[in-house]
């Protein structure tokens, strides 16, 4: 499958160089590699301080380093700017990118807030020529996507419902120290934040949107040790819903950050009226898939005859990853900048995924309705 691309070089701005910040590097130094077209100019990272900036511009492969992002994003030779920084920046960052005419790749969670999330969707549909993407990189997985293919081609009939957990155990010792993560001005949502909002991406796309929840939330450890002594955790460290969806078929959701063992647990299954699909991020390179009259579920392995796997290897079962899901979606961002067909989420699908895990932050046991 042949994608767009530009017509010239763009020059990348990279805001932080944690975890996320590495991964948006190699998707960045990648990206014309594995599907052609002009190899983006890496410009400027950004990072504090400016000795860290320029170390890892060095170590990234970028031009320059820097400390004041106002100025980065302001930068005439920048056209795309990258942001991976901590929740709390991702509104000014993405706003004032926006308003200097870049195109914006923003890690999820969209923002603190369903206002900031709402405020920076107006701002970017106000701006149709430039092109905005959340990381949602879970979507850009070979075996999601053709779970996508089968539920839209009608290979298990009518989905009648929907089970999800994500979970991990990143926050589970309780001996773990207390940062701005764990606050609402500083994190926002706890795990609803971190990890339901890849579960509600990936169940939106399969099974539609959400009329109503109910959902609970709950922080077990409430009080986190810190120099400064113990400190509350202000945002969940689970929740749970039940969902309607407005196809009328039902569905069960669960995340938590605190579930001992669990890694990378984003695991769904869909029941329809012929067939189950199901789904495991731990194995991320199988779908299961159940047919009526089968005697039980059939493993199919993702593989070169899916073209985003092909693009990276020609050989079945040697599997695709965490950081080539990170170039796809470079690559969808750079397609939908030379006019191609935008993937998203851009900010508007972005503002839907926050409005479902609000709406379950905020539910306490009751029906919130969405639609």
């Amino acid at each position: 499958m042949a994608f767009p691309m530009p017509d010239r070089p763009l020059g990348v701005c990279l805001i932080g160089t944690g975890f996320m910040g590495k991964c948006h590097a190699m998707a960045w130094r990648n990206v014309a590699t594995v599907f052609g077209g002009a190899h983006p100019r890496l410009e400027i990272l950004c990072d504090t301080p400016a000795d860290r900036a320029e170390a890892f511009a060095a170590q990234f492969g970028f031009a320059r380093g820097m400390a004041d992002w106002q100025s980065a994003v302001a930068d005439p030779a920048v056209d795309v700017v990258s942001i991976t920084t901590p929740n709390g920046l991702h509104r000014p960052m993405a706003e004032a990118a926006l308003e200097a005419g870049k195109h914006v790749w923003l890690e999820k969670p969209m923002a603190l807030t369903l206002e900031d999330a709402g405020a920076m969707a107006a701002l970017a549909a106000g701006r149709p020529g430039q092109v905005t993407i959340l990381g949602y990189n879970y979507l850009r997985s070979p075996a999601y996507q053709q779970a996508q293919r089968l539920v839209a081609e009608g290979a298990i009939g009518t989905p009648h419902s929907f089970r999800g957990v994500y979970d991990e155990d990143y926050s589970a010792d309780p001996d773990l120290p207390w940062s701005w993560r764990l606050t609402r001005r500083g994190g926002g949502l706890g795990a609803l934040g971190d990890l339901g909002c890849h579960l509600a991406s990936q169940m939106v796309g399969l099974m539609g949107p959400v009329a109503e929840v109910t959902a609970v939330t709950s922080t077990p450890i409430g009080l986190r040790p810190s120099p400064e002594g113990m400190k509350p955790v202000e945002n969940d460290d689970t929740a749970h819903a039940i969902l309607r969806f407005v196809s009328g078929a039902t569905g069960s959701f669960a995340t938590s950050r605190i579930a001992p063992g669990r890694k990378c647990r984003l695991q769904w299954e869909i029941h329809g009226s012929e067939g189950t699909l199901s789904f495991d991020q731990e194995n991320m390179n199988e779908l299961w898939l159940h047919r009526r009259g089968a005697p039980g579920l059939a493993r199919l392995l993702s593989g070169p005859e899916q073209p985003d796997f092909a693009a990276f290897c020609p050989a079945p079962g040697h599997n695709f990853g965490f950081n080539e899901q990170k170039t796809v979606e470079a690559r969808d961002l750079l397609a939908a900048i030379a006019g191609g067909k935008a993937k998203g989420p851009d900010f508007a699908a972005g503002l839907s995924i926050e409005r479902i895990i609000h709406a379950m932050a905020a539910s306490e046991g009751r029906p919130v309705a969405l639609t």
